[in-house]
């Protein structure tokens, strides 16, 4: 007669998971030894902290689109979860967490590692369940799966230490709760639009002269009709931060990134454009879409809660994007001009141009631009990334060019520093045929370094770049440009990341010059195994918006002369791209 832990563990094999990231712990025993006793047909990835777990569990079902599981024990285990979890919440990814809790009968009693984390995860989860024995467990276990698939969230399932030891045939089943009434199954349908929001959107879009497009993460998987709409719109493709892999950045209709990581000609278009189509997209920030009353809006999204979110919208269509965008092919004319198109492309050739002017600096202090672009140049085709947030993002963003069958992911709304390492974790464990890469700052690394020896466990080959300028960078400008205050605090010791790598059992290479990159990049694409580069870059090399506003200048020009190390950054400021950008 199976327990408690067992049938969790035979519904998650039932679901389809065939991955749990976790720690193990005196509260979730059970669950443990049920996995022990299954572990032909269900992996438990053991990390170093409960947060990389949730991190990996979130990461693993972005890149996959299936339910991530991550397991924590009582107390601490538990509430170490929150910040991996919330990555999930605000990012719409399907993530369920199991939680342990002391004995049922001394709950509320103040017992070692006393917490409730049913109140813990209230605001966080989308279902949010405490077991109370074996029979329960049969109810709740699918039920958890099908929320957090159904509502593109977290749920979590809580359960005490000696109720996941309990067999079924000592339940106190009551005679409602009949057994196997529920399926062990995911009916997944797909929302089709309304049909008068349909013609509204078209009759939008048919009538504009200069159509932009921003596209997001709920792309990804609408790429070829997000090109038939952006053909015959003849429009420019705007990509939101989890969108980038929706189009290759040669494509001859993205301007790249939005925002303060984007590019100049993603906001020109913005501020153009007098119809915007968003596709599966709430990039946050506001004052990056056009000005009210300068265009009329159509948005496509999953989730109706959604529409309208950030930009007055005319048309809402609530639906599948692949599915919504086909459907809105056919009630479109094909633009003959063009010329908002061209525009952009020709604007997109000098961002590039501009880009490469810092990208190609061989100065000293090695330039980050410089050692990113040769990063991402050496790239196999169907390379996974990973970044983590802070400058390194801002790297990414622009200084990669994502090809046609690349993969990136990140923390999105939530932009949680040390997210990069556990995502590209994941990465390798949802595609162990891929080649796996990670740019992530000082800053970030050092908050779950511990997780790279999980990657050295388990064989993951991911290759780290860790962009090192002792400084909490993003921070920094953000003190500056945000407020006109001096950097304060941001400052941060050095660690030596190839030897941390190296006493890991993994490998560490660390690249100083400009003229050691590409040796340095060679040696480590060659390695077997997961590995740390780290690039010694120069830590006044500002982070700028596509165009600086003057807010941010004049806050800028009040707080340099009282930041450490305000005659390098001027210098810097004074080089080209960067004079241009600053204005």
């Amino acid at each position: 007669m199976p327990n408690t832990a067992e049938i969790l563990i035979d519904t998650l094999i039932e679901w389809d998971v065939s991955v749990v990231f976790g720690l193990p712990g005196d509260g979730i025993n059970g669950i443990m030894e049920a996995l022990r006793t299954r572990q032909d047909k269900i992996r438990f990835i053991q990390v170093r902290h409960e947060e990389s777990a949730a991190f990996m569990a979130t990461a693993y079902a972005k890149w996959t689109g299936k339910l991530g599981v991550c397991l924590a024990t009582s107390g601490p285990g538990g509430t170490h979860l929150l910040t991996g979890l919330y990555d999930a919440k605000l990012d719409g990814a399907p993530v369920l967490a199991i939680t342990g809790m002391q004995f049922h009968d001394l709950i509320e009693t103040f017992t070692q590692q006393d917490v409730d984390l049913t109140k813990v995860f209230s605001d966080v989860a989308v279902f949010n369940a405490q077991v109370s024995d074996a029979a329960h467990m049969e109810n709740l276990a699918g039920l958890a799966c099908r929320s957090a698939l159904a509502r593109q969230g977290v749920a979590h399932l809580s359960i005490a230490s000696d109720v996941q030891e309990q067999p079924l045939d000592q339940s106190r089943r009551s005679r409602r709760n009949r057994p196997h009434h529920t399926p062990d199954q995911w009916f997944k349908g797909t929302l089709h639009a309304d049909p008068e929001q349909m013609e509204k959107a078209a009759n939008i879009l048919n009538a504009a002269d200069k159509v932009a497009i921003l596209a997001g993460r709920g792309a990804l998987g609408a790429r070829a009709e997000l090109e038939e709409i952006a053909d015959l719109l003849g429009a420019p493709v705007a990509k939101a931060l989890l969108g980038k892999g929706v189009l290759p950045d040669n494509h001859p209709h993205t301007t790249g990134g939005i925002g303060i990581l984007g590019t100049l000609p993603s906001q020109e278009i913005m501020e153009q454009c007098d119809a915007l189509l968003i596709v599966g997209s709430t990039f946050p920030y506001i004052e990056y879409y056009p000005k009210p009353g300068t265009c009329r809006s159509v948005q496509i999204d999953r989730d109706a809660q959604r529409i309208g979110l950030r930009q007055r919208v005319d048309a809402g269509l609530v639906g599948d994007a692949a599915t919504t965008l086909r459907l809105l092919a056919k009630k479109l004319r094909r633009k003959s001009d063009r010329s908002f198109l061209q525009f952009a492309q020709r604007r997109m050739s000098e961002w590039r141009a501009m880009m490469k002017a810092s990208e190609s600096k061989d100065d000293m202090p090695l330039k980050p631009q410089y050692v990113v672009r040769a990063f991402g140049e050496a790239f196999p085709d169907n390379a996974v990334i990973a970044a983590d947030s802070g400058q390194n993002t801002e790297l990414v963003a622009r200084h990669i060019d994502m090809k046609k069958d690349q993969a990136f992911s990140v923390s999105g709304a939530l932009a949680s520093m040390a997210c990069g390492l556990p995502y590209a974790i994941a990465a390798g464990i949802a595609f162990p045929d891929r080649p796996i890469f990670a740019v992530v700052g000082d800053g970030g690394l050092a908050m779950q370094l511990g997780e790279f020896s999980t990657a050295v466990r388990y064989k993951i080959p991911v290759k780290i770049l860790v962009i090192r300028n002792n400084m909490l960078n993003q921070i920094a400008w953000e003190q500056m440009m945000f407020l006109g205050n001096p950097q304060f605090a941001c400052e941060l010791q050095p660690i030596d990341f190839a030897l941390a790598a190296q006493a890991m059992g993994g490998i560490g290479y660390s690249v100083t010059r400009p003229e050691e990159v590409n040796g340095v990049l060679d040696a480590a694409f060659a390695s077997e195994g997961p590995a740390i580069i780290e690039a010694v870059v120069d830590a006044y090399e500002p982070m700028m918006p596509p165009r600086m506003p003057r807010e941010y200048r004049e806050n800028m020009r009040k707080a340099l002369p009282k930041t450490a190390g305000h005659e390098e950054i001027e210098t810097n400021l004074r080089r080209e791209p960067l004079k241009t950008m600053m204005g």
